[in-house]
């Protein structure tokens, strides 16, 4: 099973979930069920197979993670239910007016899902980048209280500031608002979560062919280390291939998570945007 784990579960789980949304497109309710399968699974595996015993979350902590990741993943949806409202009627006005409907939707659906997933994926570096790298942008977006945690597991993919639910719509919201793009767009939101799940996860997978292509938990580890050098890389919470094409990929593991020594509490958490706590290590200076 640890082999299996180790170099089959990443790539399988992402062509099941794939293949299986592509036969269902239009079923308002495969998004959830897909997310609820694979955490299920990752959660499952997670205490039979955890690649660090120590990182093993108990029934109440995770019975409080899993009601947190419903109400942010819920506020996430609203948030670009926001956005949509608001921006697509009248951009889609204006692309019509200039000739701008360049999206190839005569591609195949799995084509222009990709094209989503990989472009979304460009605009998303930059702005993760921004903000391990300026001050103002780690503060506002309250970033850090998603490095705060000291044990990563699948959950880990939701637990974010509220604030930074709406960073985290930008990449999405511009794809679709600029370029019209219509379903594709919701199996690169699909594909994007289910990666985010597992490049989180407390798992030991090492695919060295699929980290050519997506994130592996292994790099993206490494990128919540509590050693800034080690954070200010593998910002691709999807791909690599930006990190790899801009200079900020490493392939290494990391020893500890966090912000700092000790993890922050629930309201210490809430509160980072407004105020960080004393011993953080690696916010921008």
């Amino acid at each position: 099973m640890g082999k299996f784990i180790e170099y089959a579960l990443h790539p399988l789980i992402l062509i099941c979930v794939l293949t299986a949304w592509l036969f269902n497109m239009d079923s308002p309710l495969f998004y959830p069920l897909a997310l609820l399968s694979v955490h299920l699974l990752l959660g499952v595996l997670e205490h039979t197979h955890p690649a660090r015993a120590e990182w093993v979350i108990h029934a109440r902590p995770k019975i409080f993670n899993i009601v947190l990741v419903v109400v942010l993943v819920t506020g996430a949806g609203m948030v670009a239910q926001l956005y949509q409202v608001h921006l697509v009627a009248p951009l889609a006005e204006i692309r019509g007016s200039l000739g701008l409907d360049i999206w190839p939707h005569s591609w195949p659906m799995l084509g222009q899902l990709f094209l989503v997933f990989f472009a979304g994926e460009f605009i998303w570096y930059w702005i993760h980048r921004a903000e391990h790298r300026w001050y103002f942008v780690w503060r506002v977006s309250g970033h850090g209280a998603h490095h705060s945690f000291k044990k990563l597991n699948a959950l880990n993919f939701g637990l974010n500031h509220p604030l930074e639910l709406f960073f985290l719509a930008i990449p999405a919201a511009l794809m679709e608002v600029i370029f019209g793009v219509g379903l594709a767009a919701v199996g690169a939101s699909i594909l994007l979560v289910i990666q985010a799940s597992i490049v989180h996860s407390n798992l030991n997978m090492s695919s060295k062919w699929v980290d050519w292509v997506f994130t592996t938990n292994r790099h993206h580890i490494r990128h919540h280390s509590v050693v800034l050098e080690e954070s200010n890389t593998n910002y691709g919470c999807g791909t690599l291939i930006w990190d790899r094409v801009f200079g900020t990929f490493i392939d290494s593991s990391t020893r500890e998570c966090g912000v700092g020594p000790t993890e922050p509490t629930l309201v210490q958490k809430l509160f980072m945007p407004v105020r960080e706590p004393s011993d953080t290590a690696v916010a921008p200076s």
